[in-house]
């Protein structure tokens, strides 16, 4: 006997064990065959879909935001025409669906609804280019914002990562509903404001000049737009100022830069004799109990 003969026996030896569904012939070895097709399908669209990507990756010509619209587009047809073939290879006559296709549809529908909605937003929020990896934004989760930077838009959330390394998977769809703050949509200039407090007793144009001189040394803090400083309030406890710096990398963060601008202006006082008001409070005693410890007369 030769190995096809052989081959021949062991598949109609397979056939042979299963039953019938109408006029269908479920067996093992229609079984395996069609673990073997859902293999070669899910590795094919794979391979497939990586293919897609590199091929973006190298149109240089197309922006990161272009790049992935057509990636997702792309990936979308390779497994829809991957599971056609799987399905023309199978022999699966669609037409014999079509009693189960309306409540299947329909279940479908319920099922995935949040997924293709977040589908949908993902593609439209890259279209008209509101969020783009790379961007920094600010989501408020509604106690307080969420402020990171887009790492990537996928086809379910979009994945924000914050200064302290935190990555938060954010729903497409919850971008589109719900405000949004961008600090790079039109432009990555971002104001930071560092309030300063002084003494009523200082000379507030030489106290500016300082504001304006620490400012102006501090790494990351741009000379156009330049700094500005502000006389904000006629505080209880001193008089207010509020400087006013631009910079133009919000991921790397804004409290650091912040807190620069005050160390600097720290040692920029302490070398011109300028002091940081302190609270001071009055207590007045309106009635002094006969039993309360007296000072000493000297």
């Amino acid at each position: 006997m030769t190995w096809e003969a052989g081959l021949s026996e062991v598949v109609r030896h397979l056939d042979s064990i299963g039953f019938d569904v109408g006029s269908s012939r479920i067996s093992i070895y229609r079984a395996i065959i069609t673990l073997v097709v859902l293999a070669g399908v899910f590795v094919g669209g794979r391979i497939a879909a990586g293919l897609v990507r590199r091929l973006f990756h190298r149109l240089t010509p197309l922006d990161a935001a272009e790049r992935l619209i057509g990636e997702k587009i792309a990936s979308i047809v390779v497994w829809v025409v991957a599971i056609l073939i799987g399905i023309d290879v199978l022999g699966i006559n669609l037409t014999a669906l079509t009693v189960f296709s309306g409540a299947f549809g329909l279940a479908i529908g319920f099922g995935l609804q949040k997924t293709f909605g977040n589908l949908i937003a993902g593609i439209i929020l890259l279209m008209d280019r509101s969020i783009k990896p790379g961007d920094v934004i600010a989501v408020n989760d509604g106690i307080s914002n969420t402020v990171g930077q887009v790492k990537k838009i996928g086809i379910r959330a979009v994945s924000v990562i914050t200064r302290d390394k935190k990555e938060y998977l954010i729903p497409n769809e919850n971008l589109m509903i719900n405000q949004v703050e961008n600090w790079s949509y039109s432009s990555r200039d971002v104001r930071v404001k560092v309030p300063v407090s002084v003494t009523y007793d200082t000379d507030i144009t030489f106290a500016e000049a300082l504001m304006l001189r620490a400012a102006r040394e501090t790494d990351r803090v741009l000379d156009n737009p330049a700094p500005t400083v502000w006389l904000h309030t006629l505080g209880e406890n001193g008089i207010q100022f509020e400087i006013q710096i631009w910079i133009d990398d919000p991921e790397e963060g804004i409290g650091n830069v912040r807190s620069d601008v005050l160390k600097r202006l720290w040692a920029l006082f302490r070398e011109n004799g300028l002091r940081v008001p302190a609270p001071l409070r009055d207590i007045r005693l309106r009635e002094v109990p006969e039993d309360f410890p007296r000072p000493r007369q000297g």
